[in-house]
């Protein structure tokens, strides 16, 4: 968990800038596919994000790295295209090898792109990772550049978004992983930052290309970085990752999440626990299952015309964990999963995790798929008023209905602009109508002329800018949302209950002048996942192999470096935190272990270890360690990680020739923390893995990242309590249990 720099080396690149030609999307094999996605672009493609473009395909964003092994060409935010979000076409670099804003120094990277929608145009954030304030480098800005299109031509803006910001501790604070968010009132923001300074946001100007006002921090320093939000059920979801992005086969990123009221926080997790919290909340979304995929994170967010959710984010193969030479650039590929809603939360394939099999691909076609790249409308009906169709976009007043009927449950959208209309939207079955009304400030839902629902829409919203409407219908439950780029960045939204289920075409409407639509279309609306992928369950108890430590230890322990200050007593051992470690090639720590039974089983322990809040007392720890030998654990402990107390899931193999350490977190810890290793020997190729979960309460658990043993290797279980001997602390543990 300590403060490494990214993958992407600060050396002078080459790019090349292309313009976004070719033929119309096609029709999506809607069958299946595989992570990673990026494989026909690139062996990796690190922090990515993807955004719909006006044409109708798919574009994703990465950050400045070489795309293949052994090309040795560094690419200033590569950039890729796609009918399907499936199948991906590298079409070039958003930046030239000569191009940067003028507070750039030469040779500076652009890190972690995120690309928005504002107003007419397109703009991106960057890190840009050097700058001319300072001559020793790292004095990290957040930069912005605007275009006409998301493939460019991109133009810097000449200043930052936000300059750099010395760091109290010496330095400059790691001002990177930009993510802008737009609200409902028409603000807009930029969340920023990383382990040294935290997670900041501030607020915009209109323009989307200046800070103004004072940031609020939202997310603690030395936890969380790589922030995007997005709101959903009328809450703001703060997306943060955590722990080392770039460790090689001992990356243990993941995303957490914690939610709010206000864009501005205070963000909590699931249990109520602020993300500014010295004991750090954060609610598991993305963590690693024990497949070919550790280090998933760096999310960015996207929903596909069925009106599923998806998260778009990196990870490393575990097998081929860098891109060239050992302890090089990390090979991060970007990879696409399901991001389901349950009981308020957002998680992946339903708690289960990063994907490698074939799933279920997005839908991105449907019934009803208009790009309007034809003069002609042989889909459609004038029902009223005038529509034609020039330079690929559908222009008219009046009603424009398919010829294809719908129903059950749809969700349909269009991009829009009020062109002079007072109104305009998309009607179904000739009853219910969704409209954006300009000359009343609203978003309108109405069903018939009995029932009508409204939403206003924001103070200074533009209805000649090009907007998203999507409308989806679930039995008699509307939802409409109307927002800059699909992106979960909501501008209204309104919800009406209707008077039966939706059966007949749709239509676009626009009264009292001319609207101009694109990108029409209707597809059956998903199926939301109900209920969370198991977690471990404990089953009889293995007495056995347990220990209450009720009189003294019994005789099936067994040291490695034997600490003669432990004692046992009352029904609890206690181990004064060592001056020690077990990382590395020092292997001072001690370590008291136990043999494990055969097959699946799950291990707590019960440990106190008070460690207070908000001091530097690096890295007293305490808890659980599956252990085969000094370069080869997984260690689960409650650690003070600078002014952090997190419980951090730390993991050390041998690589290339030497020792090699990462870990992730898993919950929150308390004075008195609860932990559990739940172990399962995968029946294809034999490995032991270990899942990690905590609790603050011995109730309810969290449940977090798993790491991996060879097959042919016998993992103990045991203790530790070690990091650091001052000031002096001593860990008390309860038992240790076994269980089925």
């Amino acid at each position: 968990m300590r403060h490494l720099r990214r993958g992407g080396a600060l050396a002078a690149v080459l790019g090349l800038i292309l313009a976004a030609t070719g033929p119309t999307p096609a029709a999506a094999d809607s069958s299946r596919y595989r992570n990673p996605i990026s494989a026909d672009i690139g062996d990796t493609f690190a922090d990515p994000v993807i955004v719909r473009g006006d044409d109708g395909y798919w574009y994703a964003y990465g950050t400045t790295d070489p795309l293949r092994e052994g090309e040795k060409q560094f690419h200033r935010v590569p950039t890729a295209r796609s009918a399907d979000l499936v199948d991906w076409t590298y079409v070039g670099d958003a930046f030239g090898p000569d191009q940067r804003p003028p507070y750039a120094a030469p040779g500076a990277a652009f890190w972690a792109p995120d690309v928005r929608r504002i107003g007419d145009r397109w703009v991106m954030y960057v890190t840009v990772t050097d700058t001319t304030v300072s001559a020793e480098g790292s004095d990290f800005a957040i930069g912005a550049a605007t275009a006409p299109s998301p493939t460019g031509p991109w133009t810097f803006a000449a200043q930052p978004v936000v300059a750099p910001r010395p760091g109290g501790g010496g330095g400059y604070l790691w001002t990177i992983d930009p993510s802008q968010f737009t609200d409902v009132d028409g603000r807009s923001y930029l969340y920023y930052g990383s382990y040294y300074g935290g997670i900041s946001v501030t607020e915009l100007s209109a323009d989307g290309l200046s800070a103004v006002g004072t940031p609020t921090l939202v997310a603690i320093d030395n936890k969380f970085e790589g922030s995007y939000v997005l709101r959903h059920d009328g809450w703001y979801y703060l997306f943060a990752s955590t722990a080392n992005c770039c460790a090689g086969p001992a990356t243990g990123y993941s995303v957490q999440v914690g939610r709010s009221r206000s864009p501005r926080g205070p963000f909590v997790d699931r249990d109520g626990t602020a993300l500014t919290a010295s004991r750090a909340g954060g609610t598991p979304v993305l963590t690693q299952n024990g497949n070919r995929w550790i280090g998933t994170g760096h999310n960015g967010f996207l929903t596909d015309l069925s009106g599923q959710d998806w998260i778009v984010y990196h990870a490393i193969d575990r097998a081929d964990p860098y891109l060239d030479e050992p302890f090089g650039i990390n090979e991060r590929p970007m990879l696409l999963d399901r991001l389901d809603w349950i009981d308020g939360w957002p998680t992946v394939n339903a708690g289960a995790g990063p994907s490698e099999d074939g799933r279920p691909a997005p839908v991105t076609t449907g019934r009803v798929d208009e790009r309007f790249d034809s003069a002609g409308l042989a889909g459609w009906r004038r029902t009223s008023g005038s529509w034609q169709v020039t330079d690929g976009r559908l222009v008219g007043s009046g009603a424009l209905t398919s010829r294809t009927t719908v129903g059950g449950d749809v969700r349909a959208e269009a991009d829009l602009r009020l062109t002079g209309a007072d109104a305009a939207g998309i009607a179904l079955g000739d009853r219910v109508e969704v409209r954006v009304d300009a000359a009343g400030g609203q978003l309108v839902a109405r069903d018939g002329k009995r029932r009508t629902a409204t939403a206003p829409l924001p103070v200074g919203f533009d209805p000649a800018d090009r907007h998203n409407l999507a409308v989806e219908v679930r039995g008699r439950q509307l939802v409409a949302e109307l927002s800059p780029a699909r992106l979960g960045d909501q501008l209204a939204v309104v919800s009406l209950r209707l008077d039966r289920p939706v059966v007949g075409r749709l239509a676009l409407t626009a009264t009292d002048g001319t609207a101009e639509f694109d990108n029409v279309s209707v597809a059956r609306l998903y199926q939301p996942a109900r209920r969370a992928a198991p977690t471990p369950r404990i089953g009889a108890p293995l007495p056995a192999y347990s220990d209450e430590f009720s009189d003294g230890l019994d005789g099936d322990w067994q040291w490695v470096r034997e600490d003669p200050a432990t004692s046992v007593s009352g029904g609890a051992l206690r181990w004064p935190v060592q001056g020690a470690d077990l990382t590395g090639t020092g292997n001072t720590a001690g370590v008291l272990l136990r043999d494990a039974p055969a097959g699946d089983y799950v291990v707590e322990t019960k440990v106190t270890l008070d460690l207070g809040e908000e001091t530097v007392r690096n890295y007293q720890q305490a808890g659980l360690v599956a252990y085969v030998d000094d370069n080869r654990f997984a260690r689960l402990a409650q650690v003070a990680i600078w002014n952090t107390r997190q419980v951090e899931y730390g993991y050390e193999l041998p690589f290339a020739g030497q020792p090699v350490y990462g870990g992730s977190i898993v919950g929150t810890p308390a004075t008195t923390t609860w932990l559990r290793l739940a172990h399962r020997v995968d029946p294809t190729t034999g490995e032991h893995e270990f899942r990690a979960g905590s609790s603050r309460d011995g109730r309810t658990w969290t449940w977090g990242a798993v790491w991996t043993f060879p097959a042919d290797t016998t993992p103990r279980i045991g203790l530790m309590a070690h990091g650091g001997a001052e000031p002096p602390v001593t860990a008390e543990f309860d038992y240790l249990r076994f269980y089925r």
